[in-house]
């Protein structure tokens, strides 16, 4: 075959990885969502201490990205004075131990299908919390197509067969920690122009992570794990939870890497109905038509937010495009002029 069909086999080989990340992704993050799930929940391993399990993936991520950043070297560490490390990394890892916390204690009380269907208030609270640090600018379109994913959640949740107003509330408020992580990671860090990627982030945020959650562990946790026979750890359980937890951040690495933040939220979709489906045939989770009608309402108003980002993006990606190619074409015409200025004065 010719030059032309090299270049579509190449152009064949990139979109069959990119698939191929995608996949890794969602079925490690389908893996860990189900593992998490299956310990804590009391009607499966029954092993319901969230801080415990954070900890022990804490550590674990911790160790091993110590190992590639320190002994390895698989990626460089980022240039990190204490100074920096206590402004910006230390009020980071505080919200992703709240996050963590919350998230997984909501597996004790609530299905993993509704826990996804409360997770499509991600972009509703990522974007208004932009809007109250000034990060995002107010826009009546964008802010309804929020109110519409707010009014799908509320359905499934009034459709939900075993609400549980505690449970909700903890999803809620990890939501809410993690949205306001993801704010402060572009106000304290990117805007500085530091940027981590999944190894390098567990690096520096897992031990701090670890401190705030061994406070609390200490005081809610500790006194039951130390009163119980349950205080003792199945190395095989917890040791390949916390391998799927470690190889999630670096298939984020690949994914994000390799396509796009766009591709991972449009996977994040797909990896959100096969939850939902998996949730209602094999944990035989209730899932009521209700359910579906908010949820689609929620998903349609995700999927068009992941589109107008998609807009945007090409947008400024074109608009950066004309750009260079109108200071490149102003260039041509200077270089053009100071020849003919130059030939004119040898003549």
């Amino acid at each position: 075959m010719g030059k032309g069909g090299n270049l579509s086999e190449g152009v064949v080989k990139k979109i069959l990885l990119s698939y191929m990340y995608v996949a890794i992704w969602i079925f490690l993050s389908f893996t860990v969502i189900v593992y998490n799930k299956y310990i804590l929940d009391r009607k499966l391993y029954n092993w319901p201490y969230p801080i415990s399990l954070t900890i022990i993936h804490m550590t674990f991520c911790s160790s091993l990205a110590y190992l590639l950043v320190r002994v390895f070297k698989v990626v460089e560490p980022v240039i990190m004075t204490v100074d920096l490390y206590c402004k910006s990394v230390v009020p980071i890892g505080l919200l992703y131990a709240f996050s963590l916390w919350l998230s997984n204690s909501a597996y004790i009380y609530l299905s993993v299908s509704f826990i996804q269907m409360l997770k499509a208030l991600m972009p509703v609270a990522v974007y208004s919390i932009g809007v109250m640090f000034k990060k995002e600018n107010f826009k009546s379109d964008t802010m309804c197509n929020m109110v519409s994913i707010s009014i799908g959640v509320a359905i499934a949740a009034y459709g939900e067969a075993k609400f549980d107003t505690w449970g909700v509330m903890l999803q809620l408020g990890a939501v809410a920690f993690e949205a306001t992580r993801l704010v402060l990671i572009q106000i304290l860090l990117t805007s500085k122009g530091i940027t981590f990627n999944p190894i390098t982030s567990l690096y520096y945020v897992a031990p701090c992570c670890l401190v705030f959650l061994f406070i609390p562990w200490i005081f809610v946790e500790y006194p039951l794990l130390k009163d119980t026979s349950s205080f003792h750890l199945d190395w095989l359980i917890f040791g390949t939870n916390s391998f799927c937890a470690f190889a999630l951040n670096l298939a984020v690495f690949l994914l994000v890497g390799k396509t796009s933040a766009l591709t991972m939220n449009v996977a994040g979709v797909v990896k959100d109905w096969l939850l939902i489906a998996f949730s209602w045939s094999v944990i035989k989770d209730t899932v009521t038509p209700v359910n579906l009608v908010g949820y689609g309402l929620a998903f349609l108003g995700v999927a068009y937010y992941n589109h107008a980002k998609l807009q945007a993006l090409k947008a400024n990606e074109a608009q950066k495009k004309a750009a260079d190619e109108e200071a490149g074409r102003l260039l041509e015409e200077r270089e053009g002029e100071n020849s003919a200025k130059k030939n004119e004065s040898q003549g």
